[in-house]
């Protein structure tokens, strides 16, 4: 592990520079912020003060997306995915989103612990006829980790994952901040940024080229290290429909970044910019 961090921080140190100065400031500010937070609620109704720490929440529906039909494509499918999401704080959450996190710090602000996702691979259905005969399919791997998150506020969090193929020899970290935006009327929503990385591994499956392959082509043959795979936004939204069930949103614009989008493949035959909807209706529980 000592090596994998390593060597994404010598590749990628410029680029997440600003997020730990921002985080540092945050860390900084945030007793202030909360100090405020906790100020102002005091000023409410004590019938306001609900303690939802033992509460389970879930939600189960069903839904779509449109999505990339492999990572760096610039074709697009439709597909229909369930909708899960189950909460119970500073405990364990399982999402079909975000995969499962079990908290075993307990420690507010911070939390972590282990994760777990599913990284959805590559169909040779979904390629084009002339790479389906030379690029390889890539089938789905689980992925197993663990995740740190410090909540800034209670409205800002920032977090990082580091994760490994259950089955395979690639590594993935992620880093991001999430921020929830003010109501307004009934709709939640929220505002997520990530930035990811891949070990060579991982970068050489989904993004390389072997001489062989490249020849046949036409293009130059790719061997990507670690390094920045992509840079990512994404808006979610929650609209009640009733007591019980709502519409769940949303909209995610990525950037491939480096050699992910220097990729022959991504160069030639699809594109570094990257757009992801999904809608879903949903029942909680």
């Amino acid at each position: 592990m000592h090596g994998l961090f390593g060597r994404i921080a010598d590749t990628c140190a410029a680029r997440v520079i600003w997020l730990t100065s921002f985080a540092a400031l945050a860390l900084i500010a945030a007793p202030a912020l909360r100090a405020d937070e906790q100020n102002a609620e005091s000023k409410k109704s004590p019938s306001l003060h609900l303690d939802d720490k033992d509460t389970i929440t879930v939600m189960l529906g069903a839904g779509y997306e449109h999505i990339p039909t492999w990572i760096g494509s610039r074709t697009y499918r439709y597909r229909a995915v369930p909708y899960v999401d189950i909460e119970w704080p500073d405990h364990f959450a399982l999402s079909t989103v975000d995969g499962l996190r079990v908290d075993l710090i307990h420690d507010t602000p911070w939390h972590g612990g282990f994760y777990a996702n599913y990284l959805w691979g590559r169909d040779r259905s979904e390629l084009s006829k002339r790479l389906r005969r030379v690029i390889r399919p890539i089938s789905p791997r689980l992925q197993a980790g663990g995740y740190v998150e410090y909540q800034a506020t209670s409205k800002l969090s920032f977090g990082s994952t580091l994760s490994h193929d259950t089955q395979d020899s690639g590594a993935y970290l992620d880093i991001y901040a999430d921020y929830e935006l003010p109501a307004i009327g009934y709709l939640q929503h929220s505002l997520e940024w990530q930035w990811q990385a891949m070990n060579g591994q991982a970068m050489r499956r989904f993004f390389g080229l072997t001489p062989s392959q490249a020849r046949r082509l036409d293009v130059k043959s790719w061997e990507p290290s670690t390094g920045s795979q992509q840079m990512s936004l994404e808006y979610d939204a929650f609209m009640p429909t009733s007591l019980h069930t709502g519409i769940v949103l949303g909209l995610n614009y990525s950037e491939l970044l480096g050699a992910a989008s220097e990729s022959p493949i991504v160069r030639h035959y699809g594109s570094s910019h990257q757009f992801t909807t999904s809608l879903a209706f949903v029942y909680r529980l």
